[in-house]
């Protein structure tokens, strides 16, 4: 099993900037992709940004260019660095690591952007 931990959410102001990190633990070999994902009020859980073990990513077409993910194999963390927060990146953001066994999941980090 796997086990996630996120840190670094909080409130921003629109404009500004938050990093976000998420630590695994447990059977990480084991772990081939890991992204973030996001949740807001009344909405479905998308996609943020995903990056595999070989350092491919892949964003969502509303986060390019102002999102970032990088990943730390060795210490087996993935980060994501926001910048150019709008209001409507307010979510719940999840961290996600993808095995051969299934997927696992953070408990979240709220984000909000508001003035």
């Amino acid at each position: 099993q796997v086990q996630l931990v996120e840190s670094g959410g909080g409130l921003v102001q629109p404009g500004g900037s938050l990093r976000l990190s998420c630590a695994a633990s447990g059977s990480t070999f084991s772990i081939y992709a890991m992204g973030w994902y996001r949740q807001a009020p009344g909405k479905q859980r998308e996609l943020v940004a995903a990056i595999t073990s070989g350092g491919s990513t892949n964003y969502a077409d509303s986060v390019k260019g102002r999102f970032t993910i990088s990943r730390d194999n060795a210490k087996s963390t993935v980060n994501l660095q926001m910048n150019s927060l709008k209001p409507e990146d307010t979510a719940v953001y999840y961290c996600n690591a993808d095995t051969p066994l299934g997927g696992y999941w953070g408990q979240g980090t709220q984000v909000t952007v508001s003035s």
